[in-house]
């Protein structure tokens, strides 16, 4: 399963219930260890993400995911879902029979866009620090946020709260070139973030081993992002 998967559509049915949404942008990437997925409703950038682990039996994946966010809401308590899977001559069809309190039958077709290319920041990350600098001011951060590169695919999901302690889920994901060991490009195909979509952003990379980066990307203006990550191990 390993690889990078662009949902085609998703359908519930269950009860009065019988609908097929196609609009909605959804990436899934698998590497050997880690699953996780972001989407995003471009009409209302309503989106979501999730991160975890995985196993395979014959034609069933269980999911275990650690962490997941949704619009206002996010959870860190572990929950398994149990997928059968059908491959397709494009990649893959996924059921969940019983999901939700309601149990509805999800299903979503994912066909395959990973590359054969592998490196060095290939897996899944957690942010550990950050801090922005504008002129002679800096403000750290505490992130909440997951990324993941795999066969030429990127995705990240964070939540951040606003002054009035509401919470918010923001993602994105496309594609990426590693430029030597220092320089990232990144083009983001879907965001939560309506200015980002179909945009190239450059990163600076300081790795320090293997484990752990650091992160920099340069505004327009000046202004500095930088961001720590910490490799996620099973």
């Amino acid at each position: 399963m390993t690889g990078a998967y662009s949902m085609v559509s998703q359908s519930i049915k269950g009860g009065t219930t019988d609908t097929t949404v196609t609009s909605l942008k959804q990436l899934k990437i698998f590497t050997s260890d880690f699953m996780m997925y972001a989407n995003v409703e471009p009409a209302d950038s309503v989106s979501g993400f999730g991160v975890g682990t995985y196993s395979i039996n014959k034609d069933t994946i269980t999911e275990n995911v650690f962490f997941n966010a949704s619009d206002s809401s996010s959870s860190d308590s572990a929950a398994s879902y149990h997928l059968t899977i059908t491959k397709t001559d494009k990649g893959y069809t996924q059921v969940i029979p019983e999901i939700g309190t309601d149990k509805y039958k999800l299903t979503e077709v994912y066909t395959t866009i990973g590359t054969a290319v592998t490196t060095p920041i290939d897996g899944l990350w957690k942010a550990v620090g950050a801090y922005d600098i504008k002129g002679t001011d800096t403000t750290k951060i505490e992130p909440a946020q997951y990324k993941m590169y795999s066969a030429g695919h990127f995705m990240f999901g964070h939540t951040w709260a606003d002054s009035t302690k509401k919470l918010h889920t923001g993602m994105g994901f496309g594609t990426f070139i590693m430029e030597g060991t220092t320089k990232i490009k990144e083009h983001i195909e879907a965001s939560t973030y309506a200015q980002f979509r179909g945009q190239n952003v450059d990163l600076e990379i300081e790795m320090m081993g293997t484990d752990e980066y650091k992160q920099t990307i340069t505004g327009a203006d000046g202004t500095k992002s930088v961001e720590f990550y910490k490799r996620v191990k099973k």
